[in-house]
């Protein structure tokens, strides 16, 4: 993947993501268009680069500031931190207050579309190519991950907001702007065709100089979020979708990835152990700057508590805390539950010298004595890193654990706890812990809300949980933000430049 964005330069951009719309194109004998860019291999990997380049929301402060306000924000897990309180477009996300007009879910959708456009504009151009352009099944290839990449965008869209817009086609007409929101089940199903087509014709792995570049992996992986989450909104079709989850996801369609070891674990958001082996999708940044290239962030900034440098954008709410501690000191090491000492930096022995220190200070020294829980997950190894004013630690979006997760949550809900068992017990034994007790429907369902919150602290899942779950007001309420109102809040409203410059939206 870092190969193919070093493809990426700015004359380049000004083509294929200036260029979307033909109509406004004006040719001149002296400069590349999307109608005369499209001659060779080279061309359609760069314009495949311009696909993937809209998962960086813009790098640098816009990243965290759109990536990790609109997700994070929403959920129990999370508090606002006084780095982020004092701006009232952050607020209005964590306080449910956003409408038409707030900032942050409107760049989230320009972004998305922007990532639609360019994927669009990949198959439209690519197919139309000779075949003798390209190296053996490299154009089959890029279309497939093009058509990834629009059933991601899509889907993201769609996760956030009731209806969509679904965008089929590049746009070569001012006829084809605007367009009505589509039917929900409508996206929903178009969304499942892009990643099954991504699914049959990309590899299953990646080779080294192609980390972070689609997979058919990672397109089940994603075929089986969507009919996961289908399966709870269309309940009439709930054991339909259910049972494709089963499929999608069976162990043969992710050959060549497992579950990392512990030790390695916190290294899949630190930057030292990035594209591992249970990575199924990840935002590839760099700290190559070739060609006018921004491939970097301040995450660590904004997840850093004010003690360790950092502005303190989001912290750990207490009832993430409590999850993690709930089941005691049960360990094979003797300790809590192993991801709590790699998420969380908190006041205990363990981070006290026995056995480990804050970057090489004890965590009394580090916070005057207090129990503060801050998080270590995105957080360099040391305070070298700190130091930088930005970052290239990757991004995790979907890895193996999530795969095992979503399978047993199908399986217990087919009311087969049985076989959801193994599956939790799996990523339990990563961690550390044993085996779950209980094996009814209910316990297993329980014991998955648990491992999920654990286990994907920070990725940017819960509130989707919450919200298939139906649970979003219980539990939010729990934590004392009682003004999310589902109706309201469930989703995003469709932002007003839309409405106003998109004639078939009523």
């Amino acid at each position: 993947m870092k190969k193919l964005l070093n493809l990426i330069y700015l004359p380049l951009l000004a083509i294929v993501l200036g260029g979307c719309e033909d109509f406004l194109t004006v040719e001149s004998p002296d400069q590349s268009t999307s109608g005369n860019y499209w001659k060779s291999q080279e061309d359609a990997l760069s314009g495949l680069s311009a696909a993937y380049s809209q998962l960086y929301y813009g790098g640098g402060w816009r990243f965290h500031e759109n990536k990790f306000v609109f997700e994070p924000f929403r959920e129990d897990i999370m508090d606002m931190g006084p780095g982020a309180s004092g701006y009232g477009y952050m607020s209005s996300i964590y306080n449910f207050t956003f409408n038409m007009n707030s900032s942050v879910p409107a760049t989230i959708w320009d972004y998305n579309y922007w990532g639609l456009s360019y994927s669009n504009q990949v198959i439209d151009k690519v197919s139309a190519m000779d075949d003798a352009l390209f190296d053996t099944g490299m154009k089959g290839q890029i279309i497939a991950e093009a058509r990834f990449m629009r059933g991601y965008y899509h889907m993201v869209l769609l996760l956030n907001w009731e209806k969509i817009i679904v965008r089929e086609k590049y746009i070569t007409s001012e006829g084809d702007i605007d367009q009505p929101l589509a039917e929900r089940d409508y996206a929903w199903d178009f969304i499942v065709d892009d990643f099954k087509y991504a699914a049959g014709n990309l590899p299953m792995t990646r080779g080294a100089a192609d980390k972070g570049r689609a997979t058919s992996a990672a397109a089940n992986a994603y075929l089986g979020y969507a009919y996961l989450t289908r399966a709870y909104e269309e309940p009439e079709r709930k054991t339909e979708f259910l049972e494709q989850v089963v499929e999608v996801l069976k162990p043969e369609n992710f050959k060549g990835y497992r579950l990392v070891s512990m030790d390695k674990w916190l290294g899949m958001f630190n930057g030292t152990n990035d594209n591992s082996e249970e990575s199924l999708f990840e935002v590839q940044f760099s700290p190559a700057t070739s060609g006018n290239a921004y491939y970097k962030h301040q995450l660590h900034y904004w997840v850093a508590s004010s003690e360790l440098g950092g502005w303190e954008g989001i912290l750990p709410s207490t009832m993430l805390y409590e999850e993690f501690k709930k089941e005691g000191k049960i360990a094979t090491t003797g300790g809590y539950d192993s991801r709590l000492y790699n998420t969380l930096w908190f006041k205990d022995e363990y981070f006290n010298g026995n056995p480990e220190k804050v970057w090489g200070y004890n965590y009394d020294e580090w916070f005057n004595g207090k129990d503060k829980p801050v998080f270590r997950k995105f957080i360099p190894v040391d305070e070298e890193g700190m130091k930088p004013s930005e970052t290239s630690m990757n991004m995790m979006l979907m890895r193996y654990a999530n795969v095992l997760l979503m399978r047993a949550e199908a399986y217990n809900e087919l009311d087969h706890p049985e076989l959801a068992k193994p599956l939790i017990n799996e990523v339990r034994a990563r961690a550390d812990m044993p085996s779950m007790s209980g094996s009814s429907q209910q316990a297993v369902r329980a014991q998955i809300e648990h491992e999920r919150i654990v286990e994907f602290a920070l990725e940017s899942f819960r509130f989707y949980d919450l919200r298939r779950w139906g649970k979003a007001k219980e539990a939010l309420a729990a934590v004392g933000r009682t003004s999310f109102d589902p109706s309201r809040h469930n989703f995003f409203y469709v932002p007003q430049d839309e409405l106003n410059s998109n004639g078939q939206i009523k």
